[in-house]
Order: structure tokens, then C-alpha cells, then sequence
């Protein structure tokens, strides 16, 4: 019999060690977009790759570790890699870690009494990988390859002395070394330090208690879980559309509960493309087990008995599940948000109380780099949140997949050549309704010398759909302003040349309204 002040401790004790992970990475981080904006997410699992614990960070990366750690382990098997004490790992392959290049992974393999016993891990989105495209997010890359430096699982720590053959490799083939270079020793940090807090938890219980704590919060999730889907029966379908460029990319979903499992099929779901709007199997994972937590008892723990209910098929070569090497940088960003969508439409007669309207749908990706010094730039804009059932939409946050916060125009003006112009909220951009969708933001720059610009938004031809007669909210919107007077109006996924004094104001989409207005 499991004592249950103890199980409560160690759960209590687990979920401070990654927050905490979270908080030294962050502060430890030289970007902007790790040290400020918080795009980062860490987790324990057990010595088998399942996850045991996850810290409230970025849902797009939490969920697609589920597959990544099999993936991961399932590779050093097939290789013969020999995990020893002192071994840190480093891997940014979205085939096998999930997500995209940029989200750069970093393992760590505790040992106990000469034991493998768990594994520390974090995930942290770097500006710049390498690549053909600064940054590593264009609408125009055609390959993998062309978004970034491919790195598979290797050691960056052999048995405690860092690999300086493998750092060296990574800094020579990134833009901005010196940002490599503190990010990832900030995520190493974190590991070390994550190790530490485990191993002085299981020194206090034991290893058996300890092992038996893990196992039994697994176990309690997947009851939990079950439990709630057992109550639900029937066959649903949904579907909804990304823009690209003058298509529209379907992803059409069907769910079906059967005895405590839920069975998610994407058949149907556009053929993969020759862009890197492609979402990796993990990432569509990640999607679908985000709105199963976001609809089920908020008392559920997020651990590996939640993902093994939910059984997510999707056919190969699809864009929900696409073939190496077709490029991924943008489905884990955009693909994703309409994953999410798609599903919701499939649940509203199941969930019709809990599933609001669309909300703006779009992580709104902005990249900035130097054509006349060497600099990177990347953030994400928030939108308005859709409205539910008795509340409105909150007005300028990220939603579904994206849990970052803003980069403060402070930070931006004293490290780039950029000024601001605007930020506020987009007023009048949410749907009208009983309640109101959110607004979204309007974030206008001038750039200050010539600079490359690439802004990757959805929603900017299909606005966010109201529910129960609340109105659509307003579409997204990027205009450039030129020096000279001209005004252009980009597409939601364009590239253009700025020069000194020319103007970019992006509008994000608002969220819909909910019931008719009164």
C-alpha cells in the first residue's frame, strides 16, 4: 500500500524540480526569445522514456515528447549508443525529438547506485540554426535541410567532459555563435541542476519508494483519464483549413470513443507540401492531446497514462505526418493552431458548454534579419482568444499551442536596430456576441538599416469563426509603410526587403464571438 503523504511529496517535489528547470533556464539564457519570451519547456521521465512529470510551459513541446522519447531511445538502441553517468545528449531532428529545427532538445541520464533511473530534459527554441534562411522559418524552403543544421542524438557531455568536436561543429554552422553558446550551457544548467534536485529527493525516500510514487501517478492518470472518456460514445468528424498562399491545405480529423480510449484519424488531411507547413507526427500529437486536456477534469496529471488514451493515426505523406525530408519550421507554429481548430469542430456536440469560439489561431512569427550586420531577430504576436460559454474572449494573449510571453520593447530597441512605433490592442477586432471574442494586437516597427523581413501568420484570408451566432472575429493583416510613401499590403506568409525608415505594422486576428448579440 502506497502511503499517500509521501506520493503527494514527491509529486509536489517533482513538479518543483522542472518549474524550477524552467526558471534557471530562463534567467540563464543569453536570447531574447529564451531569457525573455520564455519559448522553453522541461520535463522528468523515467528511465524508459515515459513522462512522469511536465512543467506548465509550451504545449506544442510538451506533447510531441510523448513520441520524441520513444523515437530518441529507439535510435540509440538501433545505433548502439551505450548511455553512461555523465553523458549529456543534444538533438534538434524533428523527425525523431518533434517539433522543428529550431527547438533544440537536451537529455541527461540520471543515475542512482550505478543505475539508470530517469531522464532530465529540456526543449528551448533558438533564433538561429543555421541554415538557408535566417532563422530557420520561410515559406520558401523546400527541404529540411535548407531550415537548419540537422543534428541527431549525439553526445555533448562523453561521461562528464564536454565533446568540444561536437560544440565546435553546431557554433560553425549557426549565425550568431555567441547566442548558441549561451543558450545551450543555460539548457545544460538546467539539467544539472534538475539532476541534483532528483537525486537528493530519492536519497530522502529511496529508490523503491521513489520508483513506486512514479509508477503509481502514472497509473492514476491513465484511470483518470479513461474514466472521463468512458462516458462519451459515438464517431465525430471535423475539419478546417491553413492558407497557403492561393489554397487552402485541409485537415480533416475523425474521433471516435470506444470503452475508454479515444481513437484520432486524420485520414483525409491534405498530401504533404513543398513548403515548411508540414507538421511532424509528434507535433500533431501534441496538438490533439492539447484539446483532450483542455476539455477533460483539470485534475488529471499530465504524464504518460494521459497520452497512451489517446491514439492519434495519421497516414504518412500527409501534412499531419509528413516524409523526410519535407520541411516542418512552420507546421509545428501554424499547422499546429489548426489541428487544434479542426478537432474542436469535431467535439462541439460532445463538449457543447466547454468549446468556445475560434480564437485567433496564429502564433503570427516575425523574423527580422540584418542584410548590413549580422543579426537575428524572432518573436511571436499574440491574438484575441475566442469567446466561451458566460465569458469573453481575453483580448492579446497567445492561445492553443504557444504559451510564450511578448519580447518587451525595451529588450528589442537596446539589442536591435528597430524601433517601435505601436503596440496596443486591436480594438474592435473581436467577434460581437453575447460575449465578446478578444481583440487582437497591433505591433508596428521601423527598421533602421536594410533588413530582411519574414512574417508567417494565418488567418489572414479565413477569419476566426464565431459560435452560436456570435460573430467572426477580424482577420489578420501586415502592412508595410515605405519611406518613400508607398504602402504595401503583404500576404499572411511573405518575405520582403525593408530599408532604413520603412514601417511594418502587423494586425493579429481577434477571436469570435459566442451567442447572438443582445
Amino acid at each position: 500500500m502506497i502511503n499517500k503523504i509521501i506520493l503527494e511529496i514527491v509529486h509536489h517535489s517533482l513538479e518543483y524540480i522542472v518549474e524550477r528547470m524552467g526558471i534557471i533556464l530562463k534567467k540563464c539564457a543569453f536570447s531574447p526569445n529564451i531569457r525573455d519570451r520564455a519559448d522553453l519547456s522541461c520535463l522528468i521521465c523515467d528511465k524508459d522514456g515515459k513522462i512522469i512529470v511536465q512543467a506548465e510551459h509550451i504545449p506544442v513541446h510538451l506533447g510531441s515528447m510523448y513520441l520524441g522519447m520513444k523515437k530518441f531511445l529507439e535510435y540509440l538502441r538501433r545505433e548502439c549508443i551505450e548511455v553512461k553517468k555523465g553523458d549529456i545528449f543534444i538533438v534538434n531532428d524533428p523527425y525523431i525529438i518533434g517539433t522543428h529545427l529550431n527547438d533544440v532538445t537536451i537529455l541527461k541520464p540520471v543515475f542512482y547506485n550505478d543505475k539508470l533511473i530517469a531522464w532530465i530534459v529540456n526543449k528551448a527554441h533558438h533564433v538561429d540554426i543555421g541554415g538557408a534562411y535566417p532563422g530557420g522559418l520561410s515559406i520558401n524552403a523546400k527541404t529540411l535541410y535548407e531550415e537548419g543544421l540537422v543534428i541527431p542524438p549525439l553526445k555533448i557531455y562523453e561521461e562528464g567532459k564536454l565533446r568540444k568536436d561536437i560544440l565546435n561543429m553546431i557554433l560553425n554552422n549557426v549565425r550568431l555563435p555567441k547566442y548558441t553558446y549561451g543558450d545551450l550551457f543555460a539548457q545544460i544548467s538546467a539539467c544539472n541542476i534538475g539532476e541534483d534536485e532528483l537525486v537528493k529527493l530519492i536519497e530522502k525516500y529511496g529508490i523503491t519508494k521513489f520508483e513506486e510514487c512514479c509508477n503509481f501517478l502514472i497509473k492514476k492518470s491513465e484511470y483518470l483519464t479513461r474514466k472521463e472518456v468512458e462516458r462519451f460514445s459515438g464517431i465525430f468528424e471535423g475539419e478546417d483549413y491553413i492558407e497557403y498562399r492561393d489554397k487552402l491545405l485541409k485537415i480533416k480529423v475523425q474521433i471516435q470513443f470506444v470503452k475508454g480510449d479515444v481513437i484520432v484519424d486524420f485520414s483525409g488531411s491534405s498530401e504533404q507540401v513543398n513548403c515548411p507547413l508540414n507538421a511532424v507526427f509528434g507535433v500533431t500529437i501534441a496538438s490533439t492531446t492539447y484539446v483532450f486536456k483542455t476539455l477533460l477534469s483539470p485534475e488529471i496529471i499530465i504524464n504518460d497514462g494521459f497520452y497512451r488514451v489517446i491514439h492519434v493515426y495519421a497516414p504518412e505523406g500527409t501534412i499531419v505526418n509528413p516524409i523526410k525530408p519535407a520541411p516542418v519550421g512552420l507546421g509545428n507554429v501554424e499547422t499546429s493552431q489548426r489541428i487544434v481548430d479542426a478537432l474542436y469542430n469535431a467535439l462541439k456536440e460532445v463538449f457543447p458548454d466547454k468549446i468556445p469560439a475560434q480564437s485567433g489561431g496564429t502564433m503570427t512569427n516575425v523574423i527580422l534579419s540584418g542584410l548590413e550586420s549580422n543579426w537575428v531577430f524572432y518573436e511571436t504576436i499574440g491574438c484575441g482568444c475566442g469567446a466561451r460559454p458566460g465569458m469573453n474572449g481575453e483580448n492579446a494573449v497567445h492561445v492553443y499551442m504557444t504559451n510564450t510571453m511578448n519580447t518587451p520593447i525595451e529588450v528589442i530597441e537596446k539589442t536591435y536596430p528597430i524601433i517601435f512605433t505601436r503596440y496596443e490592442i486591436r480594438r474592435g477586432s473581436g467577434g460581437l456576441g453575447k460575449w465578446k471574442g478578444g481583440d487582437g494586437i497591433i505591433r508596428a516597427f521601423k527598421v533602421l538599416e536594410k533588413t530582411k523581413l519574414s512574417i508567417i501568420m494565418d488567418r489572414v484570408k479565413i477569419c476566426p469563426k464565431g459560435r452560436e451566432g456570435g460573430q467572426n472575429g477580424k482577420c489578420g493583416k501586415v502592412t508595410i509603410i515605405k519611406k518613400t510613401g508607398e504602402i504595401i499590403e503583404l500576404s499572411g506568409k511573405d518575405e520582403i526587403i525593408l530599408e532604413p525608415g520603412d514601417e511594418v505594422i502587423i494586425e493579429t486576428p481577434g477571436g469570435g464571438g459566442f451567442g447572438k448579440p443582445e
